[in-house]
């Protein structure tokens, strides 16, 4: 694909569509059924694989296990899993029964199961064996879960009062493998996830089966994917990002995808490419700036790899000169969020312009509106808008349709998020309405302060944000984490955005911090470090 598709793409969404289907199935009757589809790196258990023929049976099984306990089309299937070959099992399996797939997060802690739980009217939990113990007194008595289904080795514990407790691997063998999928319709329900929660409790957004195709322009515009592609994932499946990158994208296109599961260093992901040959790593910048500041690793110990890709936060620009000075390579970055998993990004045909989000990819026609629903002029900041048709979107949020009709109106889906485009289309991302620092009547976006600090070669990861010190009077505030051995003290930090930045964005007030408070997916919550750093409690902001 060349870059004249960015303007001639044309969507392919058929009547009917099915995810489990695409990303297994069509692959078991091709060349692609003996390719192995998924490799498990996992410290307590060793390697494990399944070829696409064996995962299109075992999500046959899984979508007969359950019909035969009665799960309906459009019920909901919970699934808390380590990352692991019963991941991809249960999350396919339950779309291709026509149920829809809930995953969820190991880091929750059982309460936090329980009200997703129950915000999902799940009919259906699968967990690990391992991990049920601590669920069971918070589930028990959940208002619609039937089943547990648990997977990994060892008997199946006593079920007592409560939903009944089926064994994963036995419940397979006794399925049958050959009973065809559900004919779900594309536009049918796939999968609910759950947002951060940042605020409140957990939003719930739920996905059709389009998704799939709505994300198929990644592949060669930010994935750069060719046949026999080898991918090294460095995230877990629980995440949205990982959902998509890590396990129904690399499938969908019938390539195999690598990932972990236990304890990690930064050496791991080197190691692990170069064991596998893998081709394409996908990270976290945390991961890229562990590998350049704590190995010695460079281009001749992973002489497979050939695209590195990343999302979550910014790549500084430090650390993007510095991997492409060890691995003569480029990072590509993308911007996504849990309605339209990664839609904008960096990619092959365009050099990457440091700070720059990149171009929507083909397909998406993305607009920056003014507060009027009119298109901004170049250089001129606006709220990034969706045309409401876009395949990849989501269909509503569940159980909220006040909130499903403030963001999707007006024949678009207004994201919240605020971006630039520049006079060569390069998109520049400004963050959340909520996320400006309004300072003596300038907007300041944090994440260009931050991008700038982050050069500072002592500092390891920095968040922006607008510190009040009483009334109409907002600083700009740099919340910093300096790298092992980094000796910059606040008054150097503060010369260096001064040096660097214009007066009404420069930091104002420095906190040398250990780190940050975080959702369970990693995601700084910059609300409550703004309550934090305000409150000045001791030993948490210096």
């Amino acid at each position: 694909m060349t870059r004249e598709h960015e303007t001639t793409w044309r969507w392919q969404v058929p009547e009917q569509f099915n995810i489990g289907v695409a990303c297994t199935d069509a692959h078991a009757g091709t060349a692609a059924a003996q390719r192995v589809a998924m490799i498990v790196e996992d410290d307590a258990d060793g390697t494990t694989s399944a070829t696409f023929a064996q995962l299109a049976d075992a999500t046959a099984r899984f979508a007969d296990l359950l019909r035969r306990l009665g799960v309906d089309v459009g019920e909901r299937v919970l699934i808390r899993l380590p990352n692991s070959l019963a991941y991809p099992t249960a999350f396919l399996g339950a779309m291709k029964r026509g149920a829809i797939a809930v995953p969820t997060s190991t880091l929750l802690v059982a309460e936090e199961v329980r009200y997703l739980a129950q915000d999902s009217g799940a009919a259906v939990l699968v967990t690990h064996k391992a991990m049920w113990p601590d669920l069971a007194p918070a589930l028990r008595d959940a208002a619609g879960l039937r089943h547990v289904i648990l997977a990994g080795a060892g008997p199946v514990p006593a079920a007592g009062d409560g939903p009944a407790l089926h064994d994963l691997e036995a419940s397979l063998a006794a399925a049958d493998g050959s009973v065809p999928p559900h004919p779900t319709r594309a536009e049918d329900p796939a999968y609910l996830v759950y947002t951060s929660g940042t605020t409140g409790h957990p939003k719930g957004v739920l996905h059709a089966h389009r998704a799939m195709i709505g994300r198929s322009p990644a592949a060669t515009h930010w994935f750069d994917f060719r046949p026999g592609d080898r991918i090294m994932h460095s995230g877990k499946f629980n995440w949205t990002y990982v959902l998509g990158s890590g396990l129904m994208d690399p499938l969908y296109n019938g390539l195999t995808v690598i990932v972990h599961e236990g304890r990690n260093d930064a050496t791991l992901w080197p190691r692990l490419i170069a064991k596998h040959g893998c081709t394409v790593f996908i990270g976290v910048p945390t991961i890229y700036r562990q590998i350049i500041q704590k190995t010695e690793y460079a281009k001749q110990d992973v002489p497979t790899l050939r695209h590195c890709m990343s999302a979550g936060e910014h790549l500084s620009d430090e650390m993007l000169a510095a991997w492409r000075d060890r691995f003569g390579m480029d990072v590509y970055e993308a911007i996504g969020m849990s309605e339209i998993s990664y839609y904008i990004s960096q990619n092959k045909f365009h050099p990457i312009r440091p700070g720059s989000a990149g171009f929507p990819q083909p397909g998406h026609d993305v607009r920056l509106l003014d507060a009027d629903h009119d298109e901004v002029p170049a250089g001129e900041e606006g709220m990034i808008c969706i045309r409401d048709d876009d395949p990849g979107l989501f269909l509503r949020y569940w159980n909220l349709p006040e909130e499903t009709a403030k963001h999707r109106h007006g024949g678009w889906f207004h994201t919240g998020d605020y971006a630039r485009r520049d006079g060569d289309g390069y998109l520049w991302f400004v963050g959340r309405k909520d996320d400006i620092i309004n300072t003596f009547g300038y907007r300041v976006s944090p994440h260009e302060v931050e991008r700038v600090m982050k050069t500072h070669p002592d500092v390891a990861d920095c968040v922006a944000i607008g510190q009040d010190l009483g009334k109409d009077k907002t600083l700009v505030a740099a919340c910093v984490v300096l790298r092992p051995g980094g000796r910059a003290t606040e008054a150097d930090l503060l010369a260096f955005g001064e040096q660097h930045l214009a007066g009404y964005k420069r930091p104002k007030i420095v906190h040398l911090m250990d780190d940050y408070p975080r959702t369970k997916n990693g995601k700084v919550i910059r609300s409550q470090l703004k309550r934090q750093v305000e409150g000045g409690r001791p030993g948490e902001a210096a």
